[in-house]
């Protein structure tokens, strides 16, 4: 096919996401390598936000490609009560770089289903219903996993499932709750404590947090406030998740964003980076407390495709990947040579009104003024960061925006001189944040 059949057959029979399908306009995609994407009429792209935060090792990694073609050789799919050599594999190899108390593996088709079986766990394990989470987040479009979610998507599906409680996040998104991390911390949970003693701390199985918020602006927490929470939470036997579906698997600059505050989480939800987004898998970690719990109880949760084997292969051979080429650590190193970058852009464009990296989880944030005012409101992205996003593309850079921030989060592999490519790029495509700029 050409690429006008592709993207109109797509266009006229297939269902695209968040989006009204009358103003979609796709490009076609023909192969990847790397960081680089190629359409189908050959131009190339930097993949400057890894799709979805996912492809974290880089496209068609040839590891990758091998074992899911060895596995598919082998065996390609039993139904998930048997057992197979890589869920043997991806088990024990999970179990070495979660926390120590972490051995136990629930295998999801993603994310959002990672979140949904840990909303049941939490539920079982404790006997209380209230789950509590942040409004600054994204948790997954699967139903209770939509109602976890704060951000402005979960709207269209309510009302949802009763017991989930939103609260306010450490980094709210117009107050702050004082200048200060300490302050910013000891407020927050304070007022965190204060609406646990409104809903009955006897009543609440588990709070959700994305350890480094994600699509909803790139944040990291203040200093102290994952301490500070788990604290909290252990007062009250509350269960900590950690969603690290976007910000694991080495995206911070650690194998896991929570390692950044010295906890230990309960759960750990996983997908994307889990396979470098190769094939769907997301998977949940369970403590040893809870993974006991089950020795004796059912575990009321199940999928066809469980513990599927090409996608276990993938996410073995992609983990492995990242240790053997040290991409955390190449994550770690670069986040200094990105914000270097998002430095010089602040000192020229006038229309940047902060910037902020951990690892390669970055993002450019966007004034309207010299008095920092958000350059777009609240789920109104401003015209000209959509045309920034658009022009980007047309110069052979992809990458995506949510509201007044424009994301940086290209894959683990990336180099220097490819950074340098990347941020020239945007470099050029600024003009249109400058000019909305009122002074």
């Amino acid at each position: 096919m050409n690429t006008q059949e592709i993207v109109e057959l797509c266009k006229r029979h297939t269902i695209f996401s968040w989006s009204a399908q009358g103003g979609v306009a796709p490009l076609a995609i023909e192969r990847a390598a790397g960081i680089y994407l190629w359409d189908t009429d050959g131009k190339r792209y930097v993949d400057f936000n890894s799709q979805l935060m996912c492809n974290n090792i880089g496209h068609n990694h040839p590891k990758v490609a091998a074992a899911i073609k060895a596995q598919a050789d082998k065996l390609m799919f039993v139904y998930p009560g048997f057992a197979t050599e890589p869920r043997a594999r991806l088990g024990k190899l999970l179990a070495e770089i979660t926390p120590p108390h972490i051995n136990k593996f629930f295998f999801t088709n993603g994310g959002a289903e990672a979140n949904e079986g840990a909303i049941k766990v939490a539920r079982l394990f404790t006997g209380r219903q209230k789950i509590l989470s942040r409004y600054r987040s994204y948790h997954g479009a699967t139903h209770a996993a939509m109602q976890l979610t704060g951000d402005p998507r979960r709207w269209a599906t309510e009302p949802g499932a009763p017991g989930f409680i939103r609260v306010m996040d450490p980094i709210p998104y117009r107050y702050s709750f004082g200048a200060t991390d300490a302050e910013k911390t000891r407020n927050n949970l304070e007022y965190l404590s204060e609406v646990i003693d409104y809903e009955g701390p006897h009543n609440i199985a588990a709070m959700f947090i994305e350890p480094v918020i994600g699509t909803n602006g790139i944040l990291p927490p203040p200093e102290g406030y994952l301490q500070g929470l788990r604290a909290l939470l252990d007062k009250h036997g509350i269960l900590l998740v950690c969603d690290e579906v976007m910000a694991g698997f080495g995206r911070t600059g650690k194998m896991f964003a929570h390692e950044h505050g010295g906890i230990a989480p309960d759960m750990i939800s996983m997908a994307k980076g889990l396979t470098s987004a190769a094939l769907p898998l997301g998977a949940l970690g369970l403590s040893d407390k809870i993974a006991e719990h089950f020795d004796k109880n059912v575990f009321w949760s199940g999928l066809t495709y469980s513990a599927h084997p090409m996608g276990l292969a993938a996410a073995v051979a992609a983990i492995e990947v990242l240790r053997d080429e040290k991409l955390v650590e190449n994550a770690a190193k670069m986040e200094g040579v990105m914000r270097r970058h998002m430095e010089a852009l602040k000192a020229k464009h006038p229309s940047i009104g902060s910037y902020r990296a951990t690892g390669l989880f970055g993002a450019l944030e966007f004034q309207k003024n010299a008095q920092g005012e958000r350059l777009g409101g609240y789920n109104q992205p401003h015209p000209a960061i959509l045309k920034t996003v658009k022009e980007c593309l047309s110069k052979g850079l992809f990458t995506s925006n949510h509201w007044n921030t424009l994301f940086c989060n290209p894959p683990l592999s990336i180099t220097e001189e490819q950074l340098a490519e990347s941020f020239a790029i945007i470099d050029d495509c600024l003009h249109n944040t400058d000019e909305a700029f009122e002074g």
